[in-house]
């Protein structure tokens, strides 16, 4: 029997939401406790194994995209209609919005609550934010390891993979290998709607700067698409 759209629609705004809650989560309430937080290296871990956990959660339902990007690119490389990439999208970006609502629920009630710049785990880069990064190395970034990230995904998700079974965890750890790289740069989106959640509900510089935490990934996407089906699928 076929999924039906509302079960897709369902399970990509539950996935989102659950990636932005544990992801986000942990830069904001684990991450930086001193010696007691899961630092760096544990808020990569906690992206990767969120989509991880999805993956086999709803990876049969939807396919598992939970990020704008991947779902324009398997419309670019043929695998998916731009009718329903176009309501996978907008399950994405309202899930990861409640999820970041959730994270801000949870948070506020915290006694030393603050929605200081950049809040509940946005995407950002320049002066104030981690590595101080400008922006066209954070647009060079994103887009690089969007492309990277997507090429992952094609290649775990072929039908020609006869490691099919593992797609999952390999897409969850390539995420985990993008976010130890990348953290100090823009704290690592290739999703844009893991960077528009949290972004419209601080408002402020991460709202202003969401535009390329929205045209880096999609750009990336685009061009391993292309690269995928033009190139990589036809000699695999």
């Amino acid at each position: 029997m076929e999924t039906s759209k509302f079960s897709k629609f369902t399970a990509e705004f539950l996935g989102t939401l659950v990636l932005v809650l544990m992801g986000c989560g942990s830069a904001v309430i684990a991450g930086a406790n001193g010696t007691t937080g899961v630092g760096l290296l544990g808020i990569s871990f906690a992206f990767g194994l969120s989509v991880v956990a999805m993956a086999y959660a709803i990876g049969h339902i939807s396919g598992c995209h939970i990020n704008p990007a991947i779902s324009i690119g398997m419309v670019v490389a043929g695998r998916m209609k731009a009718s329903e990439a176009a309501y996978y999208v907008v399950a994405q970006i309202l899930g990861a919005i409640a999820g970041a609502a959730l994270l801000l629920l949870i948070e506020s009630n915290h006694p030393g609550f603050e929605m200081k710049p950049w809040a509940l785990g946005s995407n950002g880069w320049g002066a104030g934010y981690l590595g101080e990064y400008n922006t066209m190395a954070a647009f060079v970034a994103e887009a690089v390891f969007t492309f990277i990230f997507l090429l992952v995904i094609f290649g775990a998700t072929s039908t020609k993979n006869i490691n099919g079974g593992f797609a999952g965890l390999a897409i969850g750890l390539s995420l985990v290998l993008i976010h130890i790289v990348g953290i100090q740069i823009t704290g690592v989106s290739v999703n844009p709607a893991r960077s528009i959640g949290p972004a419209v509900l601080a408002g402020g510089v991460a709202l202003s700067q969401v535009w390329l935490f929205i045209l880096a990934p999609i750009t990336g996407a685009i061009l391993s698409a292309v690269v995928w089906k033009t190139i990589l699928e036809k000699t695999s």
